[in-house]
């Protein structure tokens, strides 16, 4: 049996509108401003916000819209006070309010939306991809999705979906502390459960 994780998520309600489709910068630069705490931390993440698919935009968010903050167990308290006040993201007001605390729990087969990839092809992800799961001490199945772009701070960023299988708990537990790659704040590397490692290049 896995030890308990150091890590937990916060998922905060969201009342508001609308977001742009590529937000993730901008939802990096208004938490880091509400929470400083949150951009020193190098473990702390930001799981993508699921909005209402389709292509127009902005996107809609809908009446179950979160957002999901990765912190450490100490730093709980300090992001909870997001809870009520209001971020400004791309010029789009959200609220946030009381947030649920859910423990990571450790699968056999894990899921990221997007892995930042710099400027490699699948099989230089693939193998950097090893290299760091390496250092974690994490041996598992690696299977590169879809290709994806996200605008980030200096250039847009280039990446894949990846869904790793086989899993320990362990191994589990330590890759959804860690991630993999950079830009964690912008929800990249962001490690969540799945059920099977079925069909992932069709995975949105």
């Amino acid at each position: 049996m896995a030890d308990a994780a150091t890590m937990l998520d916060l998922a905060f309600p969201l009342q508001g509108r609308a977001l742009p489709r590529d937000h993730h910068w901008a939802l990096a630069q208004a938490l880091s401003a509400a929470l400083p705490a949150l951009a020193e931390d190098a473990l702390a993440a930001v799981h993508p916000v699921k909005l209402v698919h389709g292509s127009g935009e902005p996107a809609l968010l809908s009446a179950r819209s979160r957002l999901v903050l990765r912190v450490s167990r100490e730093s709980g308290d300090a992001a909870r006070a997001l809870a009520g006040r209001t971020l400004v993201v791309a010029g789009h007001e959200l609220q946030l309010g009381q947030p649920q605390a859910r423990e990571l729990l450790p699968h056999g087969t894990l899921y990221a939306h997007f892995v930042d990839a710099g400027e490699a092809d699948e099989a230089g992800f693939l193998e950097a991809m090893g290299a760091e799961l390496a250092q974690l001490e994490v041996r598992c199945q690696r299977i590169c999705g879809r290709e994806r772009h996200v605008r980030g701070p200096l250039r847009t960023l280039h990446g894949y979906s990846l869904m790793l299988h086989g899993l320990r708990e362990a191994a589990a537990l330590r890759v959804l502390e860690h991630g993999l790659g950079a830009h964690r704040l912008m929800g990249c590397g962001v490690f969540v459960p799945h059920k099977s490692a079925a069909a992932v290049g069709e995975i949105e």
